[in-house]
């Protein structure tokens, strides 16, 4: 199986957190089937929104959800 990927980001409410203000403006950049590529996707992400506190991009490792049993390395 690919590890998978998920890149998204969105208006966060408080910058600390992952507490996104409105689920239905959320900027979902991709899948991905590697770790590099999703970063690379979640840096371009990122800059661009740079100067904007409450923008947020974050990946999400979808194949440790999807098989949870599998060892992280």
């Amino acid at each position: 199986m690919s590890k998978l990927h998920l890149v998204f980001g969105g208006r966060v409410s408080d910058p600390r957190t992952l507490d996104f203000a409105d689920l239905k403006a959320i900027d979902v950049v991709g899948i991905f089937g590697d770790y590099a590529s999703a970063e690379k996707a979640w840096r371009a992400a990122a800059q661009r929104t740079v100067d904007d506190a409450e923008m947020k991009y974050v990946v999400v490792h979808l194949h440790r959800l999807l098989e949870p049993e599998l060892p992280a390395a």
